[in-house]
């Protein structure tokens, strides 16, 4: 039995047919690639660019929210200011219509508040010896008159003294008798007016400053 000859290896034509199909597997595949390349691409990048977008959007919103509440603390920090003004012109504008009522007042009874003081002092001078009364010159007379008008109806058994003083001004009055003594002095109770009003707005402003102070 002859044995077989071997089969020759034809290099050349398995090389040709080898590379034609990898020449066309090689364009299926590439064009396969470039495709899939640009779709990953352009997913990729839409992606990208919401995210910036979405970061950029972001960033604008946080500072458009700090300009925002900057300009809302420094309005509200004006209109607290404009608020603590218009109430201290508030008082200052009441404490100057009561000064010129008073003084109007004064002017058509002045002697109405040096009686209420004779009345108060004489509820509880029913053992005192003597009773001083010092006021304005031009009131003397009208006080005398008052005073023993008053002394008639109270158990007052002492003995009353006027004296007009010029120290003492239109209004002032001062009763002063052995243990004691009582005086009204205009200019000293709207001292101590415009003191307390002082105050008030001090105590205002301290409240406001703290509350300012603990929400920063």
């Amino acid at each position: 039995m002859t044995a077989a000859s071997p089969a020759k290896f034809r290099f050349d034509l398995d090389l040709g047919h080898r590379e034609e199909r990898n020449s066309v597997m090689s364009e299926g595949a590439m064009a396969a690639l470039l495709n899939n390349a640009r779709a990953e691409g352009f997913q990729h990048g839409v992606a990208e660019g919401q995210r910036g977008a979405v970061v950029r959007a972001a960033e604008r919103l946080a500072q458009a929210a700090e300009t925002l509440a900057d300009h809302t603390a420094a309005l509200n920090a004006s209109l607290d200011d404009a608020r603590h003004a218009t109430l201290a012109e508030a008082v200052e504008l009441a404490a100057t219509i009561g000064r010129k009522l008073a003084a109007h007042l004064l002017a058509q009874q002045p002697t109405a508040e040096i009686e209420a003081l004779i009345t108060e002092c004489l509820a509880s001078l029913d053992a005192v010896p003597h009773l001083v009364i010092r006021c304005a010159p031009d009131l003397a007379d009208a006080v005398r008159e008052i005073a023993l008008a008053r002394i008639a109806s109270s158990g007052f058994t002492g003995r009353l003294v006027v004296l007009g003083d010029p120290d003492h001004g239109l209004g002032d009055a001062k009763l002063e008798w052995v243990d004691g003594g009582i005086v009204r002095d205009r200019a000293a109770l709207e001292g101590e007016i415009d003191v307390r009003i002082e105050k008030y707005l001090a105590a205002r402003r301290g409240a406001h400053d703290k509350m300012t102070g603990a929400a920063q």
